[in-house]
């Protein structure tokens, strides 16, 4: 048997060392992926906000931001273990949780966890002035776009639609598309109204209002009670969009942020406490994230809380 030579050894040495160092190299950096929606919403800005809050203040992460259809697709992504934080609404969440092969989740999503309960989206429907349309009831026989297909925009529209005794077969005619597209088509009189859910002030419908005369339709809280849980009643202040100075009555519904159960516990608890150490860059990105609160983050999610969101709210004693 021959012995082994220096050169050898020092190779073996060398082997060793690199192989040892691997999994080191591989752990360096954690891929957080964030999806949102679409461009002319809420979720977008505020997730590209995120992006930079954990790039600058998280060490080994590598951030990066996904435009998506937003609430249904976001979770069907989480799911499949293509995201790790993603934005939702409250009833989306509910139904993936449920498994609701109607809102468009053929199982229940059981990898799913809460991360925060962050800002109310609102139903906010607008309207060309020169349309006529004051009332739910005025978007019979009208062009309207109610979001992406299966969006939790167009989930809420159904909502909407049926707790007022109506459905899409009242309309003259139903366009499926993002919140940008349908307002250019409304700039273009090809279309009467469009139903936006997102956050107070939308970057789609100040550009729409900012452009023509436009009208913000009321909600009544009647309608909004026979919507039921998670719809609650709600105010639309007056100015936040132009030409429209009065309060409107609205629907609202808590936006929440999730990840997926199989990510680390420590890599949670960081991206949960930068988020609320950093509140104020969110809130420069978008006023509608002014309604984020720890206090009310870890209350009540409809989806368990991931246990490093949790080990943060006990820290801050707000479980």
């Amino acid at each position: 048997m021959n012995k082994p030579t220096r050169l050898s050894c020092l190779a073996a040495g060398a082997l060793a060392v690199a192989v040892a160092s691997a999994p080191v190299a591989a752990q360096a950096e954690q891929f957080i992926n964030i999806l949102t929606g679409g461009t002319g919403g809420v979720y977008y800005p505020l997730g590209v906000a995120l992006s930079k809050i954990y790039a600058e203040k998280m060490k080994d992460v590598k951030p990066s931001v996904q435009s998506t259809k937003a609430s249904v697709e976001n979770l069907n992504l989480l799911q499949q273990g293509k995201g790790e934080i993603a934005f939702t609404l409250g009833d989306s969440l509910a139904d993936a949780w449920a498994g609701n092969p109607e809102v468009g989740f053929k199982a229940k999503l059981g990898k799913l966890r809460t991360v925060a309960a962050i800002y109310p989206n609102y139903v906010q429907i607008a309207a060309l002035k020169s349309s006529g349309i004051k009332t739910l009831a005025d978007l019979k026989g009208k062009r309207m776009s109610v979001g992406a297909p299966k969006s939790g925009t167009e989930l809420n529209a159904r909502a909407i639609m049926k707790a007022a005794g109506m459905s899409y077969k009242d309309l003259g005619k139903v366009e499926y598309l993002p919140f940008n597209e349908s307002v250019e088509l409304m700039k273009n009189r090809q279309l009467d109204a469009t139903l936006i859910s997102a956050g107070l002030g939308v970057s789609a419908i100040r550009d729409l209002c900012a452009s023509v005369e436009c009208v913000i339709v009321e909600v009544p809280k009647a309608v909004v009670e026979k919507m039921g849980t998670p719809y609650q009643a709600a105010s639309i202040p007056g100015g936040t969009y132009n030409g429209n100075d009065k309060d409107v009555p609205a629907v609202a519904i808590p936006n929440y942020l999730v990840t997926r159960d199989n990510l680390s516990e420590q890599v949670v608890y960081e991206m949960t406490k930068t988020l609320f150490d950093n509140l104020s860059a969110m809130q420069a990105a978008h006023a509608a994230a002014k309604a984020i609160k720890l206090d009310a983050a870890g209350k009540n999610p409809p989806v368990p809380l991931h246990p490093g969101a949790a080990k943060f709210y006990k820290e801050k004693g707000v479980m």
